[in-house]
């Protein structure tokens, strides 16, 4: 009886009351403070920042009380270098101060691929090829030749370009693709003496194409075949075979890097003229 006596009791019931109101103090007290913590009711719209330079988003993302992180760049083209392409929150969604945006730039330097080889191929492959690199076709240009829908060349603004060259990612390679022989004719050119690369140019220049190409046992390596050079060629230039080809014919070579062969080559031409010229006089 004493106890219920002194629950209700006045003493008891005001320090109840002077209890809850203490709790009750509390947690408005809290929930203000959380509210003032976490900024409640603060949250703005994420500034567009596309197509801005890191110099230039630093006083918008200052002014908005925020943070920046470049966490990625790619290339893409038609776009200036440095130039925020996507951010993390979109342009427009709510946030609170001090929140992080994440961006992505345009690179200021495309993304670089070794050019692959594509001579022999057909015109699908080099195709398939090139887009798994990253390139794309650019002319195609035909030309006579007896390999007909092969591709005979790979050029790159105009000139020939090696396997293994580094490009831009999206360069255009035109492509030189037989279309088989022409009844035109056009003479036999001198190719004793000089490098594959420098007689595969002057023979497309001329509507031809390199053949077989033979080297002998002074190549054993890389190295060696970069330096080799032609010392024998079919069909040859010189006097005896004083003839016209077929727009798109190919011209069998012989590499080596033995200089004497050049030279013993040009005496057995000019031996066999001479002989040639007696039997004509007689």
């Amino acid at each position: 009886m004493a106890f219920l006596k002194f629950l209700i009791s006045k003493r008891f019931l005001l320090h109840a009351a002077a209890a809850i109101g203490l709790i009750v103090l509390l947690l408005i007290s809290t929930f203000i403070g959380l509210s003032i913590y976490t900024h409640h009711r603060e949250s703005k719209a994420t500034p567009d920042f596309t197509g801005l330079k890191e110099n230039q988003l630093i006083d918008l993302v200052q002014s908005n009380n925020l943070r920046y992180k470049i966490i990625d760049s790619v290339h893409i083209n038609g776009k200036t270098p440095g130039v925020v392409v996507d951010q993390t929150p979109n342009a427009g969604a709510l946030v609170k101060e001090d929140r992080t945006i994440f961006f992505t730039i345009n690179a200021y330097s495309s993304e670089q691929v070794p050019m692959p080889r594509l001579i022999d191929a057909s015109l699908r492959n080099a195709e398939a090829t090139l887009e798994s690199y990253g390139l794309k076709i650019g002319e195609l240009i035909y030309i006579p030749s007896e390999y007909s829908q092969l591709i005979l060349g790979q050029h790159y603004k105009g000139k020939p370009i090696e396997p293994g060259t580094l490009l831009s990612k999206d360069s255009e390679i035109d492509l030189l693709i037989g279309k088989g022989l022409s009844n035109k004719k056009t003479n036999i050119p001198e190719l004793i003496g000089l490098g594959f690369e420098e007689a595969n140019s002057i023979c497309q220049s001329n509507m031809l194409s390199i053949g077989a190409s033979v080297y002998d046992k002074s190549i054993e390596t890389e190295e060696d075949s970069l330096s080799a050079f032609i010392w024998k060629q079919s069909p040859q230039n010189n006097e005896l075979s004083n003839r016209k080809v077929r727009l798109g014919s190919s011209i069998n070579i012989w590499l080596t890097n033995d200089s004497t062969k050049v030279e013993a080559f040009r005496i057995e031409l000019e031996e066999a003229i001479e002989e040639a010229e007696q039997d004509q006089q007689q």
